[in-house]
């Protein structure tokens, strides 16, 4: 019944674009390459957990004291208006319960491959999930009058494996660790 697998692929089959295009890319939005910058896309290049800029800049201040949370949401924004990643937003719960519609953090996805996403209703945590083999196409939805597609996604929402197992009542808190095993 599955359409989609979790994806075993790590950041790594699009990381090596995202620091290869960087030096062209930070030029082009007007950025100068700086160690902070390398830095923050190395980070990113090899994560596949969607880390918010805060996370990364928590990640990143002991290497870099002197950064500033600006200059790492600054960084991440210009890379998402070249196209090298995306900024996305999750909410996180289940309908019916207080804060289900609450809107998450921006999460950015270095992945640009199409794939769908699964969510843990009850940490957070975002998935990739490679999308099925082409089969039978699907009926196109009919959107409003005037509407252009840009895109189509999927979001699963669930419970990822580790909050499954822990005690009830007790979300497990998401690993925010580069290519963290899949569930």
């Amino acid at each position: 019944m599955s359409r989609a697998q979790p994806s075993s692929a790590s950041a790594a089959a699009h990381g090596p674009a995202l620091a290869a295009e960087l030096p062209a890319v930070l030029r082009r939005a007007g950025l100068k390459l700086t160690p902070q910058r390398l830095a923050i896309v190395r980070a990113l290049s090899g994560d596949d957990t969607h880390p918010t800029a805060q996370e990364l800049f928590e990640r990143l201040r002991p290497q870099l004291p002197g950064m500033s949370f600006a200059t790492v949401y600054n960084t991440l924004a210009a890379l998402a208006a070249a196209g090298l990643c995306s900024a996305r937003s999750f909410s996180v719960g289940r309908p019916g319960r207080p804060g289900a519609a609450a809107r998450g953090a921006t999460r950015f996805d270095p992945n640009m491959q199409p794939h769908d996403h699964a969510v843990c209703d009850a940490c957070g945590a975002v998935y990739d999930v490679r999308r099925a083999e082409p089969g039978p196409r699907e009926a196109e939805p009919t959107t409003p009058p005037g509407f252009a597609v840009r895109a189509v996604e999927h979001v699963y929402r669930g419970q990822c494996g580790a909050c499954r197992r822990a005690p009830v009542g007790r979300a497990a808190r998401p690993q925010r660790q580069p290519n963290r095993p899949t569930t």
